[in-house]
């Protein structure tokens, strides 16, 4: 079963959450709060697998609440995954809940299945951007003060030659299996790549190392059609 929480200021919207995830067998709703701070408080006592967070609500918003609720995990591979789902599909938001350690955003127009879809590929530890979510990221940090490599990620320099194409790569948008074709490797042995990659850079998911790419410069907007 996958554990979900519910966090949203509208009660009608989670009870729409609640109705759509309903349908699928394997989800069960553990919990739910109207702001984040009782998010925070909640995602300790029901531990979920997935939250799907809002991100405007009183007393705390939904990335301050992301950020906290992942913080309270030593390690990047414990804890909840974090689906952020708002109507706001603005720059700062994208930009701000990636960077607090979500694992994908979405607005809450998209179609029910691909909601469906998403929370089973985060669950399983993959993580979620659609493309136009991606085209909003690459701007924001392309506007943004160039960072120093060594600042925004230390461990680039622990990265192997491959292990830097790899991650080259992701920051594209390529899957694991366009991956392997252009690089002439196996799929498991991407994987074995991207997972030294998350490791090594202390990262939640593929997009914290789009994130990453971009602001330490390994990859610049425009690069390859990017």
């Amino acid at each position: 079963m996958i554990r979900i929480m519910l966090v949203d200021d509208q009660a009608m919207v989670r009870v729409g959450f609640r109705m759509i995830l309903g349908t699928e067998p394997e989800f069960t709703v553990v919990g739910e709060a109207s702001d984040g701070d009782e998010a925070i408080d909640l995602a300790t006592r029901c531990d979920p697998h997935v939250i799907l967070m809002d991100v405007r609500m009183p007393r705390l918003d939904g990335i301050e609440a992301t950020a906290r609720i992942l913080a309270a995990h030593r390690s990047v591979d414990a804890g909840p995954k974090v689906l952020i789902l708002t109507t706001f599909d603005l720059d700062d938001y994208v930009y701000a809940a990636l960077r607090a350690g979500a694992s994908g955003f979405m607005l809450k127009d998209a179609p029910a299945e691909q909601l469906i879809d998403a929370i089973r590929v985060i669950a399983r530890g993959d993580a979620v951007l659609a493309p136009g979510i991606t085209r909003l990221l690459i701007s924001e940090v392309a506007r943004r003060p160039a960072i120093n490599a060594s600042q925004s990620a230390p461990g680039l320099a622990d990265l192997t030659e491959r292990e830097l194409e790899v991650m080259m790569l992701i920051a594209r948008g390529r899957s694991n299996s366009e991956i392997a074709v252009e690089l002439y490797l196996g799929e498991a042995t991407v994987k074995t790549h991207v997972g030294k990659i998350l490791s090594k850079l202390g990262l939640r998911d593929r997009v914290q190392a789009v994130v990453t790419a971009y602001e330490s410069g390994l990859v610049t907007p425009g690069d390859n059609g990017v």
